[in-house]
């Protein structure tokens, strides 16, 4: 576990545990609150009061460049605020609208040659001595998250107890809005969980996680994306990393919801009568989360007469995707 040292180590501490109390990962902002508290520690050692200075001038170094996740490490700040204000506590809380300011970001729909050559890459990784098992867990985990449209954590986060690889049944209880759903895997991804499943047990069986990291926790967002992030580089070794479009392992749940679009408008479907079934299937609270998707349809499918774009429209605004 990990031990923070500023001066507002324990309230830090008191506020992961709050989260923990409440049904929320301790994962989501510990990391974040880690770095801030490292920061603390150096530039404000006596400091017990969270202040609107030290907030601005830590996400100030941390947007500089080469440095990735403002928007986690801002929202991780924001929430610290906003528990030490629930609890009675002086603090500066970070208004909602600068993560907006900061943190926009559009979402990267693969084509099939892009796809193909990132399934390739990850497909040929090598072991690592630091993630001795994502060569195995890596083919695995991310075809789940694409096939079946899960959001990242919702699939590293998996417990062997919640999927059924009698029926190919997924028992999501770790999603965005706290509410359980069921998923269900194709044919060819069960066949790949089944073969996955009888290789982990014999290296990580009293593993809780279907996709066991070596200290029996789930692997976190941030290994997740840079194994990710590698993989599309591999994949794109003729073009400079620094003009690769920016990729999330959140782009796979994106693509699946184009995709199953896609099929959706080449069987003559009424795409309105059919968007409840994904809102329900994707977890979404509101059917213009869903409806949002068809706005980043590939370009092939923008001239379809199954798309009334006026009625859509009147049904979901223009909306920019944040990252989640």
């Amino acid at each position: 576990m990990v031990k923070f040292t500023s001066g507002l180590s324990a309230t830090m501490e008191a506020m992961l545990t709050f989260k923990e109390i409440h049904g929320y990962s301790r994962k989501t902002h510990e990391h974040s609150l880690t770095k801030f508290d490292r920061f603390c520690t150096n530039h404000y050692p006596n400091a017990t009061m969270l202040t609107k200075e030290m907030v601005l001038n830590w996400l100030e170094v941390e947007s500089r460049p080469k440095r990735n996740g403002i928007y986690h490490k801002a929202c991780a700040v924001r929430q610290f605020g906003k528990y030490l204000v629930s609890v009675g506590k002086d603090a500066y809380v970070l208004p909602d609208d600068y993560l907006r300011k900061k943190s926009a970001f559009t979402a990267h729909l693969f084509t099939d040659t892009e796809l193909a050559a990132l399934f390739e890459a990850i497909d040929s990784l090598s072991p690592n001595a630091k993630l001795p098992f994502m060569h195995e867990i890596a083919p695995v985990l991310f075809r789940l998250l694409y096939t079946c449209g899960l959001r990242p954590n919702e699939g590293r986060e998996l417990k062997c107890a919640n999927i059924n690889l009698g029926n190919g049944e997924i028992l999501i209880v770790n999603n965005k809005r706290k509410k359980q759903r069921l998923v269900v895997m194709s044919g060819d991804m069960l066949d790949l969980c089944r073969n996955h499943d009888l290789r982990r047990n014999a290296f990580a069986d009293s593993n809780k996680f279907f996709f066991p990291n070596v200290n029996d926790e789930p692997y976190s967002h941030i290994q997740i994306r840079t194994v990710f992030k590698q993989c599309w580089a591999a994949a794109n070794l003729e073009t400079s990393e620094t003009k690769l479009p920016n990729v999330r392992p959140y782009d796979l749940r994106h693509r699946f919801a184009s995709a199953v679009l896609h099929k959706w408008l080449n069987e003559g479907r009424d795409l309105y009568a059919m968007l409840p079934y994904l809102r329900s299937y994707m977890g979404h609270e509101h059917i213009s989360d869903t409806a949002h998707y068809i706005h980043v349809l590939p370009e092939n499918l923008l001239k379809s007469p199954g798309v009334d774009w006026d009625k859509l429209d009147e049904v979901v605004p223009e909306v920019h995707v944040w990252e989640i």
